[in-house]
């Protein structure tokens, strides 16, 4: 996995973590949060569970908890709750760590990319409950753990990490839970750390401008400079964006694209001066850089901006082909 230690520039992450009993996951992704480098920090623990052993365990720690039981509550009425507690606290994303609760399909949707769980098997084997004894009963050689991205359907989102834990002969399923709890203790604060790392990541952030990219009509990768950079096909193609990873000494992470002039980049800097910048060598041109490198960045402006930058370069046949198929 890359290194996701924290960037001087980066703020650390806000989580909330939602669980239901002991706490030990909660209680290890807090302890992970307060190392030098880390990456997040928990800024809430909720739980269905009012008595839930993980919320003395976040109070004596000065984290601050919310609790709600959901015995005689709607399911949408106890998620709202929940939510509402989550998003009062500032959370950017939300741990689930033994929260034995089935979210609202909106809910999940709304924090889509940014809840993600631990489950104790080595998915996609053994989703739901029962992990260990059904591990045991197939006669596996290996359980685990998994953290995986939540999404609607149970325990099937993109896996992010897993750790593998030998079965010993003579194994029941609380001997083989014990020792798959060391694992998850040891595996979900890297997961959470590079996971809410990746916006600050150069090479998650070139992965996703590629991607666009490449998307264009007849769109090419090539470097330049020492920089990636994609232009249109063809010999006669030319350069339509950039990008640059903290190039001449800039703070930014950033993709550069071309603008109708220095009018036109000078207003966008003054109308947002914490996404738009003028770039060392390409400034001068007309070029604007985009900073990528933020918790907040809006990926369908990038997306504007780069179909835009291609429209300027890119052979009119091209161009009307791409209008007619956007028309249609």
């Amino acid at each position: 996995m890359p290194d996701a230690a924290q960037q001087p520039d980066q703020q650390r992450a806000r989580v909330a973590v939602f669980i239901s009993g002991s706490g030990s996951n909660m209680a290890a992704l807090l302890y992970a949060s307060r190392q030098p480098g880390a990456a997040y920090e928990i800024v809430l623990v909720a739980s269905n569970e009012p008595h839930a052993g993980g919320l003395a365990i976040a109070e004596a720690e000065g984290v601050p908890t919310f609790s709600l039981s959901h015995k005689g509550m709607k399911r949408a009425e106890h998620d709202a709750a929940m939510e509402k507690a989550a998003k009062d606290a500032g959370a950017d994303y939300i741990a689930l760590a033994g929260y034995m609760r089935i979210l609202d399909e909106g809910f999940v949707n709304r924090w889509a990319g940014r809840m993600l769980n631990i489950h104790p098997s080595l998915l996609p084997k053994y989703k739901g409950l029962d992990t260990h004894k059904r591990a045991l009963e197939a006669g596996d050689t290996v359980a685990g753990a998994s953290v995986h991205v939540v999404t609607p359907e149970l325990d099937d989102g993109e896996i992010l990490g897993q750790a593998e834990v030998a079965v010993i002969p003579n194994d029941t399923p609380a001997t083989l839970a014990g020792r798959v709890l060391i694992a998850e203790h040891q595996l979900y604060g890297r997961v959470l750390q590079s996971y809410v790392s990746r916006p600050f990541r150069a090479d998650w952030l070139l992965k996703r401008v590629r991607k666009l990219a490449l998307a264009l009509p007849e769109a090419e990768e090539r470097e330049s400079h020492g920089a990636p950079g994609w232009r249109t096909g063809g010999k006669s193609g030319k350069y339509f964006a950039y990008f640059s990873d903290r190039h001449h000494g800039e703070p930014q992470i950033a993709l550069l694209a071309k603008t109708s002039g220095q009018d036109e980049l000078a207003d966008l800097i003054a109308r947002d001066p914490d996404v738009f910048f003028r770039p060392a060598y390409y400034g001068a041109s007309g070029w604007v850089g985009i900073t990528l490198n933020r918790a907040d960045t809006d990926w369908e402006q990038v997306e504007h901006w780069l179909r835009r930058s291609w429209q300027a370069v890119a052979p009119k046949r091209l161009t009307k082909s791409l209008t007619a198929a956007e028309e249609f």
